[in-house]
């Protein structure tokens, strides 16, 4: 399987201000509601409200901002409403991008979203028209740096991440991406934290099935057009076919 990517997963290069980690806040907290109100506000039983407060922790959101999330989820405080919304879209090169995000207004949110893209070399897609390139997969991301244990070379954490029951790998530079089925990705996740193998994420992504290759110029624009689409308040993840 090619590399995915996934926006969310270069940002961890980049130094994170106090008002960009603000921001993430926020996003998480309403990725937080949303889940505990579908699904229930106890995270041993809501694997999927597990996995996004792993990653609000690993970015040092305050517990209690956690947990009045959860509980405007649940009803237990006073919550706005919100709806999921998801995006299918070409950008610069005519790669193929899935926006996905959570907001109190889906009118005001499509108008914005369609204005990002006009602004940097892309366009909204029709229903379906893109989707069908990408998996729904379970994405562990290993970061090697920070996974050494005994001093493992990286065959040795890839037949680790194998045991553990991934159904692919891939590296890029330093980052180790481990797939699995979604159903699966709980139990590949603790297989692999059993083993004192340190994840630096794990995530439901869309995954491209086929990267696409475009020009350094047209890459720069991807960029450019990531980072205004992650800027958006609705805005929680981006994913392309670019490759990476």
């Amino acid at each position: 399987m090619s590399g995915h990517s996934h926006f969310s997963s270069i940002k961890h290069k980049k130094a994170i201000t106090d008002a960009k980690r603000g921001k993430i806040f926020s996003k998480f907290a309403r990725q937080i509601l949303v889940i505990a109100k579908e699904k229930g506000g106890d995270p041993e039983t809501n694997s999927g409200l597990r996995l996004v407060i792993d990653r609000a922790k690993s970015m040092n959101m305050p517990k209690e901002n956690i947990e009045r999330a959860i509980q405007k989820g649940t009803g237990e405080l006073e919550g706005e409403k919100l709806d999921e919304v998801l995006y299918e879209a070409y950008g610069p090169g005519g790669i193929a991008v899935i926006i996905e995000g959570i907001t109190d207004n889906k009118n005001r949110t499509l108008g914005e979203i369609k204005q990002i893209l006009s602004q940097h070399q892309g366009k909204l897609a029709d229903s379906g028209s893109v989707k069908w390139m990408f998996e729904r997969k379970g994405v562990i991301v290993i970061n090697y740096q920070l996974s050494l244990v005994n001093n493992q070379s990286r065959e040795e954490l890839e037949m680790k991440a194998i045991e553990a029951g991934a159904e692919d790998i891939y590296w890029h530079e330093d980052i180790l991406d481990v797939y699995s089925k979604p159903e699966n990705l709980e139990k590949v996740k603790k297989n692999l934290e059993a083993q004192e193998i340190e994840i630096e994420s794990a995530s439901l992504d869309w995954v491209a099935k086929e990267t696409k290759e475009i020009g350094e110029k047209q890459k720069i624009a991807s960029e450019k057009l990531f980072e205004a689409l992650d800027e958006n308040d609705a805005v929680q993840e981006i994913y392309s076919n670019l490759k990476i």
